[in-house]
């Protein structure tokens, strides 16, 4: 094993910050001509630099041994998770739609030589068979049980449609499909858990949560192509397309306080934390803007790509945004059924991550019983603890 200075400083010759995410790009086939390249060489002079990833990566330690799956890793958040835990020693296990970039993504990430190892599984998160069918080459590489499950994946305030299953394409890819993944997982959870003393479940949610008052089961039914149509386009004036992203991510939060109220009812050593990363300079608003594009013509795509810009610019960088999620993969101070980020409010864009308790608005019987009850129905499953 390497010592523990040694990751540390692996990772960061490595980590983004402008330069790598240039490089990250160029590796990924983004870039088609020197025109796009000047034009990347433009948007990497807006980017902000890291200020608390290093200090964070000093409280992380060693994951060898650590098996841990991650859902979305072809870039932002779920790329720094991904790299991090592979730095630190992990096998870590990629679940991302098959795609060139997705290839593209895990052949960058081998050629860095980390000292853990990454894998890709096939997993459409808008697709119910396409989870299952993830299920045996996850199992293939879990021989000792999966330590660590991070639902990370997410999409964010698209058009009112439905996936082929017939749900909200949002509550699918944010929710449900992350809802699926873990009961199907969790007997591989559970076998890390008794090996080693512990696992933990990590969700992910973001300060839409706090857009919407409470959690309505008619986002989580059969209902996609008619949830409240797109309504506005920006998130100030929230319309249709961001209070089913807020539902989502509310969802996500709910999600977490029902898996800790039944494990700790279960005397279980298994952890469910969930994390949000204030804004972050991701691009998580680029299928945001293509979708809007496609509805309301280039004008608007322009207009709309700018404000998020100018929004993005006021929060952190991907790394720093990364830091709450990598605090419940990995962090030594966490509890189950914390929440942590950089704050609990619509100011919190910003900051170091810290733990905070859940919040009653979601983490109470009514609600929880709400989440559980329409996921089951929702994915055809039964979902015991």
């Amino acid at each position: 094993m390497e010592p523990r200075s040694k990751l540390t400083e692996d990772l960061r010759h490595i980590s983004s910050g402008p330069q790598q995410f240039i490089s990250l790009k160029v590796s990924f086939g983004r870039i088609q001509s020197f025109k796009d390249f000047k034009n990347m060489e433009t948007y990497q002079s807006t980017l902000k630099p890291s200020i608390h990833f290093e200090e964070l990566l000093d409280t992380l330690p060693s994951l060898t041994e650590k098996t841990i799956a991650i859902t979305g890793t072809t870039s932002g958040t779920g790329l720094v998770a991904a790299r991090t835990c592979g730095a630190l020693g992990a096998t870590v296990i990629m679940l991302n739609r098959p795609s060139e970039r997705a290839k593209n993504v895990l052949e960058s990430l081998k050629e860095e030589n980390h000292p853990g190892s990454f894998h890709h599984v096939d997993c459409d998160l808008q697709d119910f068979d396409s989870v299952r069918n993830s299920i045996p080459e996850v199992q293939r590489l879990c021989e000792s049980g999966l330590d660590v499950l991070c639902n990370n994946a997410g999409v964010m305030a698209l058009e009112d449609k439905a996936t082929k299953d017939g749900f909200d394409v949002q509550m699918q890819t944010n929710h449900l499909s992350h809802f699926l993944l873990t009961k199907l997982l969790f007997p591989l959870i559970e076998q890390a858990e008794l090996k080693k003393g512990e696992a933990r479940i990590v969700n992910h949610s973001s300060m839409a949560r706090l857009m919407v008052k409470s959690l309505e089961a008619k986002y989580l039914g059969k209902n996609g192509g008619n949830l409240g149509g797109n309504g506005s386009l920006m998130l100030i004036f929230p319309g249709g397309r961001w209070i089913r992203y807020g539902q989502t991510k509310l969802a996500n939060a709910a999600f977490t306080a029902c898996l800790h109220e039944k494990l700790r009812k279960k005397g279980s050593k298994i952890k469910a934390l969930v994390a949000h990363p204030g804004v972050a300079q991701t691009d998580l608003t680029d299928t945001t803007v293509k979708d809007l594009a496609e509805q309301n013509g280039r004008l608007i795509q322009r207009f709309v790509d700018l404000v998020f810009k100018l929004y993005l610019k006021m929060g952190q960088s991907g790394e720093d945004g990364c830091a709450g999620i990598l605090k419940c993969i990995a962090g030594l101070d966490v509890e189950s059924g914390e929440f942590v980020g950089p704050g609990m409010t619509m100011a919190a864009i910003k900051g170091p991550a810290h733990s905070y308790p859940l919040e009653p608005y979601y983490d109470n019987p009514k609600t929880r019983e709400l989440l559980w009850s329409h996921s089951c129905e929702a994915t055809g499953i039964e979902f015991y603890i």
